[in-house]
């Protein structure tokens, strides 16, 4: 390749830009993405730069000027308005006229003749008129005429004026600009992907008599409730054939009953596999009902996508080869050593077949979306190669680019974070493992304040089927609202596994972390309004994180102090500051704990001697509070948190003081 020697410019540092350009960045439609970079020339020229950006494989780049920070550092920024593929990049150049204008400035202010210089000025903006459209010409052609015509104490009002800088700003001279190498990547989701409510519920629980399989029908029957607690995503677990061979008793008890169910998670039977339904469930058309049903409430049926497979599915008779034989002539089921799951056989992706066994993986995923499916939660994808889910992921969303996939991977960090790269919308995350105030801090400043937040979108469940915490077990009924407040407000995606959630259910096998009489190997029967159930609460929770744009992303979180290392303090707001939301929340479910917040006032355009009203949404109560500290007291037995909006008190001409 031909060098042109006369490019100055350097960009260095291009931010965010995952592992070198390998991998995109993620946005939701209507969020900025901030560009930054590192631009600067040999000499004392000055340097002008642009941040370019297009949708798709459009063929024109739109720009926005960057702006200089310091230290050679710019920064640019633009607005992600379509789902799809977004692209970015950087150019920089040596801005002669720019150089100019601070030249001469010097000069001028020196006393030194500047008739030269408004010459090599004039050539700078002939150059610009050559560059120029329509009336523009004509605008420079005049500025021209007067810097020619002008004495020296005129030329400064001339070369500084907002016209001309905005003239050149808008025709410069790029011929020897340099631009980044890379063309980085932006995959924007809708809307949902960034800020939703998940509910997730067995099928076969949904039943509204003790002792019946629950059905599709079942389930349309609770959507009313569900839309009512304010969720938008009903997640439900495998609803296929489940295999009978090694399957799982009450309990996960090695030897399964005459009438044990076993676990949905050992998928297929003589009755089908991936692409069918439990007969006990329905039809596929009546799956198809449900989820035009949810539609009607603004719910969205998400599914899970468990590729993994019982004794009996049919792919273990068709394609033996997708499987690992053991030398004893049994096929190899799946282990975590101590845990055995006899009734589930993994995939054997390093099969020969392996191209084969891909396109079928994809065909299940494609099945599902043509009946209607936009949401898919994977069910442990850290088991299966990163490449096969990046050419998945890429697969499914070049056609159908608003699916939205949660990667539910409890494993080592850089594994859950490298399955987000590879392509999953949402992440499951360790929300569910912190307690301390400091763990909380630590860990959501590395998921929002680091590169991290370019590509991890977090979605925080305080339980799920697998997982009863001990903080649960132990904490009572204030632990499971404290949690359930942590959760919606830190994320703006959250899920609760119910309903064993807002009925607090805490019964769980000795010295473990797994529910007692799990429904993951039996049918339960629940009812919703036992005394004590939080519906009401999660209702009202959920209302709050609607009517409040601050809590619909999860990037604008900031902790403040507060004197009581049991009390977690933070808060939300955006850009324009109309929407300021403090949350304090008594991390003890046990005892009452009090203390000094300190607001950041400055920071929210209070001045500190401003009264301002902070309306709790949760328990309704109002307070005036003044200045930076303030007072607090958190009884866990009747709320365990507050959820202040902040509305400032502002004095008109009239002396009315009013609220905003």
């Amino acid at each position: 390749m031909e060098i042109e020697g006369r490019k100055r410019v350097v960009i260095e540092n291009v931010k965010p830009e995952i592992d070198c350009g390998l991998f995109p960045i993620k946005r939701a439609v209507g969020e900025k993405v901030v560009v930054e970079a590192d631009i600067f020339a040999d000499g004392h020229d000055s340097v002008s730069a642009r941040l370019l950006y297009k949708k798709g494989n459009d063929e024109v780049w739109s720009e926005v000027p960057m702006i200089f920070i310091e230290n050679d550092r710019w920064r640019g920024e633009f607005r992600v308005q379509e789902i799809g593929d977004y692209y970015y990049t950087v150019e920089g150049w040596v801005d002669h006229f720019k150089t100019w204008q601070k030249d001469i400035k010097k000069k001028f202010e020196a006393g030194q003749d500047i008739g030269v210089d408004v010459l090599i000025g004039i050539g700078y903006i002939e150059g610009a008129l050559k560059r120029a459209k329509g009336d523009d010409k004509k605008r420079l052609m005049h500025i021209i005429s007067s810097l020619k015509n002008s004495s020296p104490e005129e030329v400064p009002l001339i070369a500084f004026s907002n016209e001309l800088v905005e003239l050149m700003d808008k025709y410069p001279d790029r011929s020897l600009s340099t631009r980044y190498e890379k063309k980085l990547r932006v995959v924007v989701d809708r809307e949902r992907a960034l800020f939703s409510a998940w509910y997730e519920r067995f099928p076969r629980s949904c039943s509204s008599q003790p002792g019946r399989h629950g059905t599709f029908k079942d389930c349309e029957g609770i959507l009313p409730e569900i839309a009512r607690m304010g969720f938008d995503v009903l997640y439900l677990p495998p609803i296929h054939p489940i295999g009978k061979t090694n399957r799982k008793g009450k309990n996960n008890s090695p030897v399964a009953q005459p009438d044990d169910v076993g676990s949905p998670w050992a998928i297929g039977s003589e009755e089908g596999g991936h692409k069918s339904v439990h007969p006990q469930l329905g039809t596929i058309e009546d799956f198809v009902s449900l989820v035009n049903k949810a539609k009607e409430y603004n719910i969205e049926i998400a599914l899970d996508l468990a590729f993994q497979c019982s004794p009996d599915h049919p792919y273990v008779r068709e394609h033996p080869e997708w499987f690992r034989w053991r030398p004893d002539g049994t096929v190899q089921y799946a282990e975590n050593p101590p845990k055995k799951y006899e009734d589930v056989l993994p995939l054997n992706f390093e099969t020969e077949n392996w191209r084969e066994l891909w396109e079928e993986l994809k065909s299940i995923v494609v099945f599902w979306i043509e009946k209607g499916v936009r949401i898919f939660r994977v069910d442990n994808p850290h088991t299966k190669p990163f490449r096969f889910w990046k050419w998945l992921i890429e697969e499914i969303k070049r056609d159908y680019p608003d699916v939205i996939f949660l990667s539910e991977a409890f494993t080592r960090p850089k594994v859950m974070y490298h399955l987000a790269k590879a392509g999953f919308t949402q992440s499951y995350t360790y929300f569910t493992w912190r307690n301390t105030k400091r763990e909380f801090i630590e860990y959501l400043t590395e998921l929002t304040q680091t590169e991290v937040r370019e590509y991890f979108r977090p979605n925080f469940w305080p339980n799920t089927p697998d997982i009863l915490p001990e903080h649960l077990q132990f904490g009572g009924r204030p632990a499971f609202m404290m949690r359930l407040v942590l959760a919606a407000t830190l994320s703006s995606n959250y899920g609760i596994y119910g309903p064993v959630f807002e009925l607090c259910v805490s019964e769980a096998l000795p010295g473990k972390e797994e529910y007692l009489n799990s429904e993951k190997y039996e049918i339960r029967y629940w009812d919703w309004d036992q005394p004590g159930n939080l519906k009401d609460f999660i209702a009202r929770v959920n209302r709050i994180r609607r009517e409040n744009p601050a809590l619909q992303t999860t990037w604008n979180l900031k902790f403040f102090e507060v004197d009581n290392e049991y009390i977690l303090f933070y808060g939300k707001v955006n850009e324009d500051l109309s929407n300021i939301i403090l949350v304090v929340v008594n991390l003890d479910p046990h005892h009452t704990q009090s203390g000094w917040v300190r607001v950041p006032v400055s920071e929210l355009g209070i001045e500190p001697n401003q009264p301002y009203l902070v309306h709790d949404l949760l328990s309704e109560d109002k307070y005036i509070w003044q200045g930076e500290y303030n007072y607090v007291e958190l009884n866990p037995h009747v709320i365990p948190a507050r959820i202040f909006r902040v509305r400032k008190r502002l004095r008109k001409e009239t002396d009315f003081d009013y609220f905003m």
